[in-house]
């Protein structure tokens, strides 16, 4: 099943021009890189639906929770694994 996961944007971390934008979201612990290219309103401390590395529409703070807890709950966000720590 394909699911787009709610997560926090954190940072803009490149930009090309007005649209094509890059940024850290945050995913509970886990943070990826993610292209910001379909919600150029979206700004640092918004939560948006990311979908295969694209986030695709924001999202209110509290659906965005309540989401990912039942995802989470669900067993769904097994591939958002924190990197394993080197010792």
């Amino acid at each position: 099943m394909c699911l787009a996961i709610p997560g926090k944007i954190e940072e803009i971390t490149g930009q090309l021009d007005d649209t094509f934008r890059m940024g850290k979201v945050a995913f509970g612990e886990v943070k990826r890189e993610i292209n910001l290219s379909m919600v150029p309103e979206a700004n640092v401390g918004d939560y948006v639906l990311v979908h295969v590395g694209v986030a695709i529409s924001v999202i209110d703070e509290d659906e965005a929770k309540k989401t990912f807890d039942l995802l989470k709950e669900m067993g769904e966000l097994e591939n958002l694994e924190p990197p394993d720590e080197e010792d």
